[in-house]
């Protein structure tokens, strides 16, 4: 050993690098939080455009009575008010089944001794294969939007959703994973694209929904989540308080501008009253129909 060596091992002024202050436990808690920001970053924009889409799927819903949600007396604030509870249920349906399939994709890893966790990293290292990923799941939140303008097969769908993808996103979100900046705004693109796919599936059964409440009179409970009120009454004249219509039962479907809007379930009729020459008695909320009730006895008879 030379003397120059020596010289070197026995100095105590050569700078150690300094210990880290961070304990096991903050690193855990560290990794934790970036888990939740992941999270929140696609939680966010999918809740954002799911609100918007839903405001459609409302319009949708009451165009099948051939009404405006404004003349129902339905604004942005009562909207707002009435979709938050839709938007918290589906919140409260999503985060157990995240955390299902989360522990799922655990025990699959536990079983295959890390193998799928090395498969989804080595997925994630190679931008060509997380951009196809990418691109077909975005593909795919077109699906309710090809069902609401067209009347397609599941092949068909297949293909049109798959093509739209690997045509539209691939090269894009390939691109985008070259900076940290663009893989967030994957991210974000990724999360508006599914609310936006997850509204139009809601304004399907939506749309359904009314459908059922015109043949059957009744409304199932999604559109109660959403705000729809199967409320119904008897309408009276405001002057006598003799019950109108034969005394028929009529869907309340709201009120706007002092004007009451009613359906007919039975001649399948929108109409509207003013507020001053019209009484609601015996008003009921979801009431029970008898086994095969529907809707539109008297205008069969009218034909």
């Amino acid at each position: 050993m030379s003397h120059h060596q020596v010289a070197v091992h026995d100095r105590t002024d050569i700078p150690q690098p300094p210990a880290s202050d961070t304990s096991a436990e903050e690193e855990g808690s560290s990794s934790v939080l970036g888990v939740l920001e992941s999270i929140s970053s696609v939680i966010v924009p999918i809740g954002v455009t799911l609100y918007a889409v839903l405001y459609l799927g409302v319009e949708q819903m009451y165009g099948i009575f051939g009404i405006t949600p404004q003349q129902a007396g339905i604004d942005q604030s009562v909207l707002l008010g009435r979709l938050m509870g839709t938007l918290i249920l589906m919140l409260l349906i999503l985060l157990p089944t995240i955390g299902l399939v989360v522990g799922l994709c655990w025990l699959a890893d536990k079983v295959t001794f890390g193998l799928l966790s090395k498969m989804i990293t080595g997925i994630r290292r190679r931008p060509w294969i997380a951009a196809l990923v990418a691109a077909l799941w975005c593909g795919a939140t077109y699906w309710g939007l090809f069902n609401l303008v067209g009347d397609l097969n599941l092949a068909v769908m297949v293909l049109i959703a798959g093509g739209l993808g690997v045509a539209a996103f691939v090269v894009p979100f390939r691109l985008l994973r070259r900076k940290p900046v663009g893989r967030a705004a994957t991210k974000v693109l990724v999360g508006a694209l599914t609310g936006v796919g997850l509204g139009f599936l809601l304004i399907l059964a939506m749309i359904q929904g009314a459908v059922e409440v015109q043949e059957t009179g009744q409304a199932n409970e999604l559109l109660g989540y959403v705000g729809f009120q199967d409320q119904w009454t008897v309408i009276k004249n405001a002057e006598d308080d003799k019950p109108l219509y034969d005394g028929r039962w009529m869907m309340l479907l709201g009120e706007s501008e002092g004007t009451y809007v009613f359906f007919d379930c039975d001649k399948l009729e929108t109409m509207r009253r003013p507020i001053e020459t019209t009484n609601l008695s015996d008003i009921q909320l979801d009431p029970e129909r008898e086994k095969g009730f529907t809707c539109g006895g008297l205008a069969d008879k009218e034909e």
